[in-house]
C-alpha cells in the first residue's frame, strides 16, 4: 500500500473532550440541502431568524413583511442594520423566499427549508417516543480519507455528528437509527466512493471483543447537559405559575428554551432508557421544555401579532403558532387553521 492511498482508520473514538462533540454539531450539516445557518453557541441574527419563522410561520409557510422580521430580531438586541443583513443572507442562500409587494418586501420560508425545519422539530419533539421504540439494531458508516485531507474529514465527521452518529472507532461512526436518504446523499457528496453504510445486531460472546456501540457517546457529559438545562428552566416553569410571563419576555423566553434545548436530542443516543445509565434525565428535560415551550405560545403569539400590527398595519395569513405535540404530528405544507 502506497503511502498516500486511503486506510481505514480504526482508533477507538472518545476519549475527545465533550465540548469537542458539541462543535461538531454546532458547525452544521455540509451538504447540498436547504443551506440553513450554523448553529451557534450563542444566538445569531440568522438563527433567531429562523427560528422565529418555524414558531410563527411553519405551518402554513405564511409570508412575514420584512420590516416586521426586523423589530423582532431587534427585541434579541440585534441591531437593525445586523436584521437586514441576516434576512438578506438567509434569502440568497434559500432559506427564504421574497416577494415584492408595492415598496414592501416580504419573506417566507421555502418548501426545501420548512420540510427540513419540520422534520427536524418532529426528532426534537418525538425523541424520547423514538428511542423507546428501538429495533436494536445499529446503523454503521465506515468510511476511509487519506489522513492529510483534514477539511474533507472534518466536514463529514461534522455531518455525521450533525445526523446524531458517534465516533466507535475514527473510521467507524454509530447511530442507533436508520439512516435516511436524504442523509445518505449528504454523505456521500462528502466522501464519494469513501464509505460504506452497514445496519445490524451487535452481538456479545463469552469473551470480551471489544466495545460495546454506546462507548461512542460521552454519556456524563451529556447528561450534565441535560441537568443543566433542567437546573436552568423548572425554577423559571415554577415562577411562571406564581408570576404570568409578559408576552415581551414571553416571546423572548421561548425562543431562547428551543435554542437551548434542540442540540440535546442530537447528542444524546437514541435508545431506550433501559440500556442507560440509572436515572438519566432525557424525559424530564423534554417534559420541562414542552411545559416551558406550550406555556409561552399563546403570551408570545399575542404579542408578535402586536408587533406586526403596529408595523404593518395588517396581520398577514397564516401567522400562528404550535405546540410540541403538533411537531410531533408534523407541520410543514399544512393548510391548518393557525392559533390566532
Amino acid at each position: 500500500m502506497s503511502p498516500t492511498e486511503p486506510r481505514i482508520e480504526l482508533e477507538p473514538g472518545p476519549g475527545r473532550p465533550f465540548d469537542d462533540d458539541v462543535e461538531q454539531i454546532l458547525g452544521g450539516p455540509a451538504s447540498d440541502g436547504p443551506d440553513l445557518p450554523r448553529r451557534q453557541s450563542g444566538s445569531a441574527p440568522q438563527n433567531l431568524a429562523v427560528t422565529l419563522m418555524a414558531d410563527f410561520t411553519l405551518r402554513t409557510r405564511a409570508w412575514m413583511p420584512s420590516a416586521v422580521i426586523v423589530a423582532l430580531l431587534t427585541r434579541f438586541e440585534v441591531t437593525v442594520s445586523n436584521a437586514r443583513t441576516a434576512i438578506s443572507r438567509l434569502a440568497r442562500r434559500g432559506v427564504l423566499e421574497s416577494d415584492k409587494r408595492g415598496r414592501h418586501t416580504f419573506y417566507r420560508l421555502s418548501v426545501s427549508s420548512a420540510a427540513h425545519i419540520a422534520l427536524s422539530g418532529y426528532h426534537l419533539a418525538g425523541h424520547p417516543q423514538l428511542a423507546e421504540m428501538w429495533d436494536r439494531n445499529w446503523t454503521l458508516v465506515a468510511f476511509s480519507l487519506p489522513k492529510e485531507d483534514t477539511a474533507r474529514r472534518r466536514a463529514l465527521r461534522g455531518q455525521l455528528r450533525w445526523q446524531g452518529f458517534a465516533p466507535l472507532y475514527d473510521g467507524l461512526w454509530v447511530h442507533p437509527m436508520p439512516l435516511a436518504a436524504a442523509g445518505a446523499e449528504s454523505l456521500t457528496d462528502l466522501a464519494p466512493g469513501s464509505l460504506t453504510v452497514f445496519r445490524g445486531e451487535h452481538r456479545t460472546f463469552a469473551l470480551p471483543l471489544g466495545r460495546n456501540p454506546l462507548d461512542a457517546w460521552d454519556l456524563d457529559g451529556i447528561s450534565t447537559r441535560y441537568r443543566q438545562f433542567v437546573a436552568d428552566w423548572e425554577p423559571y416553569l415554577a415562577r411562571s405559575f406564581v408570576t404570568p410571563v409578559s408576552g415581551p419576555q414571553a416571546f423572548l423566553d421561548r425562543a431562547a428554551v428551543i435554542e437551548q434545548y434542540r442540540l440535546l436530542p442530537l447528542l444524546d443516543p437514541v435508545v431506550p432508557l433501559s440500556l442507560l445509565p440509572p436515572a438519566w434525565p432525557r424525559l424530564r428535560a423534554h417534559e420541562t421544555f414542552a411545559a416551558v415551550y406550550d406555556g409561552l405560545a399563546r403570551s408570545a403569539l399575542d404579542y408578535v401579532l402586536r408587533v406586526i400590527t403596529e408595523v404593518s398595519g395588517a396581520v398577514p395569513d397564516g401567522i400562528g403558532t404550535h405546540t410540541v405535540a403538533e411537531m410531533r404530528a408534523g407541520l410543514a405544507g399544512e393548510e391548518a387553521t393557525t392559533a390566532r
